[in-house]
């Protein structure tokens, strides 16, 4: 037999030997990417199940009343009063008032219940949250309103931060108020006030929210 006969079939036999070599070799990578991808995919699966755990008991069980335990408020109950007024309120406190022009002069702080409120009365010292509309007593022109904001505006009575109209006419006022002050201009912002502040004698409808 030639040499090249002998070398021929010594090639086959090595081609043949390292295809099943190759072989061997991608089927052992295959087996070790399967059992991979399965430790992968039980882990996933495990951390599925200890999610939903956690979920299930933060959820908690249902009450009496069909909601479930540990959920948030509904948001009719967070939600605060509109523009500050108390959900309580006289109706009429809900909407801003009409006011109109007075007759003569006023020579003394005049004030007018409108509505009668039924919650403690304000003393000096004491915070009372209101709303309020101002207008000039001879012709009823607006000149301020706490509405035009939507913010109720406090007052601590006695600290002389408002006029002495209100000072004196919000003393012994109720909770739930609605009071008329026609107040004479010494009490006001006088004759020649200062400029942006109306002159003479005023009147303010007064809502009273609140009194502490």
């Amino acid at each position: 037999m030639s040499n090249r006969v002998v070398e021929t079939k010594n090639d086959r036999k090595a081609a043949a030997k390292a295809a099943r070599k190759a072989a061997a070799e991608r089927a052992a990578k295959a087996k070790r990417r399967r059992q991979q991808l399965a430790i992968v995919l039980g882990a996933l699966a495990v951390v599925a199940i200890v999610v939903a755990v956690v979920l299930l008991v933060r959820g908690g069980g249902d009450d009496t009343t069909g909601q479930a335990t540990g959920s948030a408020p509904s948001a009719s109950a967070a939600a605060p009063p509109a523009n500050g007024i108390p959900a309580d309120a006289d109706p009429k406190l809900k909407t801003k008032p009409v006011v109109t022009a007075g007759e003569g002069d006023v020579t003394a702080l005049k004030v007018t219940p409108l509505i009668e409120g039924t919650g403690p009365a304000a003393q000096n010292g004491q915070t009372v949250t209101v709303n309020y509309v101002g207008v000039t007593y001879k012709d009823g022109k607006e000149f301020d309103a706490s509405w035009n904001s939507g913010q109720p505006f406090p007052v601590q009575l006695g600290s002389n931060s408002v006029i002495q109209g209100w000072e004196k006419g919000l003393v012994g006022a109720k909770q739930g108020s609605r009071l008329q002050l026609d107040i004479p201009a010494d009490l006001g912002y006088g004759e020649t006030p200062p400029a942006g502040y109306p002159a003479g004698d005023l009147r303010f409808v007064v809502d009273v929210l609140s009194v502490q």
